[in-house]
């Protein structure tokens, strides 16, 4: 029998989308631990990495409020050094949740994704 696996989850505790996120896990049955970035802060290399992986435009939270909040001359003109220091800084402008299901990675939640990574488990 296969080893199951390992699902990491991150994000912030009180928002809409991490809760359906969590409620969609605890409902499948979907083993999980949960890194809260309030709390936790994220770390630089694990940042870049998902950059990396999941490109940095993907991962960038450009809609929320912190975003929004930036002066003008900090929204323009934006690259991937410049968005990694932003979120790095205000881990709430990365894009929630940040699924880490064994090394492949799912930005933001839609249960369709969900059910297909969760499917051959």
């Amino acid at each position: 029998m296969a080893e199951p696996a390992a699902v990491a989850i991150y994000g912030i505790k009180a928002c809409d989308t991490m809760k359906k996120a969590r409620a969609w896990l605890d409902a499948n049955g979907v083993a999980y631990v949960f890194h809260d970035y309030k709390v936790e802060g994220i770390a630089a290399d694990r940042l870049a990495a998902w950059a990396d992986k999941a490109g940095w435009e993907v991962l960038l939270n450009r809609s929320g409020t912190t975003f929004r909040k930036l002066p003008e001359a900090d929204r323009v003109d934006i690259d991937r050094d410049r968005a990694l220091t932003l979120m790095a800084a205000q881990p709430s402008m990365i894009k929630r949740p940040v699924l880490d299901v064994d090394g492949e990675l799912l930005v933001g939640f839609k249960p369709d994704a969900y059910a297909k990574a969760f499917a051959a488990a």
